[in-house]
């Protein structure tokens, strides 16, 4: 048996298997060796554990069902940096996983295992950024937001025009920032919401304007792409532009030149261009609503943002961040939050992405009283309930029939002794249908699970 040294006494380690008595087997022997080990039996609970606790060491299981070994390392990485990955394979000829720090081919001697837990420890302090310069505003450990990082990074120093697309409240604006703070640029950061100025305003807003050029116009000013001079100039909701604004707008990517309102003087400018757009500028070309060929110049490099719901395993990662700037502004003590807000926010579509869960999580911190957010701190529609926006007719029918699929699934699990493959062949399905169900219900099987 290897010593002791492998981490500090008291760590915290999590175990992840679907197949809960192999990983409640596993943490009972990290027990023993002294340090603080857990089980959780799914993706589902593997996340909710690493939202909870800094996790120092992780056993991942990588055949976890629907890419869950990729959402729980995500996860991990997020609210525990530090965090070594340890992947758990059957097969030693098939390639480590990406997310994947060391790995240990079962059956294992325990020396390998342990050797395995120092490498990835190891490996995850040696990853890490030094300083500030590669650290980012754009949170999130998952492989989506991993593939957004790898363009900014390498598209950052060039001069490129970046167009990026996704729904409203993903962090559109904070890619076009941290694409800005990556790139040797020395001069400012320009934002324009297209969306929310009229033809004419806009248009004097980007390009500025000369004294009497209209109506109030006592004295020159500078528009925004001069004042992006050696910087960045930021133009969200590009797709809101008018067909003369897109004109307009043509010229002056093509150029980098272009007249104030009213003006004859042409300003030559050196600024790098992000456009950002919640719609399909392809569809809108097709329509005849947007220009082809401004959209031709403007597709250089595109960054497409997912959705909060397409990278689930950052949900806790993202909610402790905003409690801790809430928690900051308002001058309370909050510590964390209870297991049932955590499964809430877990378990919550997003509609409204990122944008949406900030204003949650800072309800919770804003209205509650204790030191943790619990459930009925958060907004009524992350609990599920009825806005009465969309009718809601069928919801008792739905519940109805929800209770006894529960009490099905439960049954079988009972008596397949809580292994999900036993009990979907029990129910006549596979164990992936299995698992959509048990998420689709909401079934929290760590609580129902007894302990062993």
């Amino acid at each position: 048996m290897a010593d002791h040294d492998v981490l500090p006494p008291a760590s915290r380690l999590l175990v992840v298997d679907d197949n809960r008595r192999q990983a409640s087997a596993f943490a009972q022997w990290l027990t023993g060796l002294g340090w603080h080990a857990t089980a959780a039996g799914s993706t589902g609970e593997a996340v909710r554990c690493a939202a909870r606790q800094g996790i120092a060491a992780c056993l991942l299981d990588a055949c976890l069902p629907e890419n869950g070994a990729a959402d729980v390392a995500a996860s991990v990485r997020g609210r525990s940096p530090r965090a070594g990955i340890v992947a758990v394979v059957d097969d030693d000829t098939a390639p480590p996983p990406a997310w994947a720090h060391a790995v240990v081919t079962l059956p294992a001697k325990d020396e390998a295992v342990l050797a395995a837990v120092t490498a990835a420890v190891a490996a995850a302090a040696s990853s890490l950024p030094a300083g500030d310069a590669r650290s980012s505003t754009v949170l999130g450990s998952h492989p989506s937001i991993a593939a957004v990082l790898d363009i900014v990074d390498r598209v950052a120093p060039t001069p490129a025009t970046v167009l990026v697309t996704g729904e409203s409240g993903t962090g559109k604006s904070l890619v076009a920032r941290e694409i800005h703070r990556r790139s040797r640029r020395q001069g400012r950061f320009i934002e324009v919401a297209c969306g929310s100025l009229s033809e004419s305003l806009l248009e004097s807003e980007l390009f500025g304007h000369v004294a009497g050029a209209f109506t109030g116009a006592t004295g020159d000013r500078d528009g925004k792409f001069l004042l992006a001079d050696g910087g960045t100039i930021f133009l969200d909701e590009i797709a809101t532009a008018s067909p003369a604004m897109q004109v307009k707008l043509l010229r002056v990517l093509q150029d980098m030149q272009f007249e104030p309102v009213g003006g004859g003087e042409t300003h030559a400018i050196d600024a790098r261009v992000v456009l950002a757009t919640n719609e399909r500028l392809e569809t809108l070309v097709a329509e005849g609503r947007f220009r082809a060929d401004l959209y031709w110049r403007i597709n250089v490099v595109t960054i497409e943002m997912p959705s909060l719901r397409q990278r689930r395993a950052d949900i806790p990662t993202l909610a402790h961040h905003f409690l801790d700037a809430a928690a900051l502004r308002s001058g309370r003590e909050v510590e964390g939050f209870s297991s049932a807000a955590i499964d809430a926010l877990l378990t919550h579509d997003w509609p409204g992405n990122v944008r949406e869960l900030q204003h949650a999580v800072e309800r919770g911190v804003f209205l509650g009283r204790g030191r943790m957010v619990e459930a009925g701190d958060l907004p009524g529609a992350v609990l599920g309930e009825s806005s009465g926006l969309h009718g809601g007719t069928d919801a008792p029918l739905k519940q109805a029939m929800a209770a006894p699929e529960r009490q099905l699934i439960v049954a079988a699990l009972e008596q397949a002794g809580w292994r999900r493959d036993v009990a979907a062949r029990a129910l006549g399905i596979n164990r992936t249908t299995l698992y959509k169900k048990i998420k689709r219900l909401g079934m929290d099987l760590a609580a129902l699970e007894p302990r062993r």
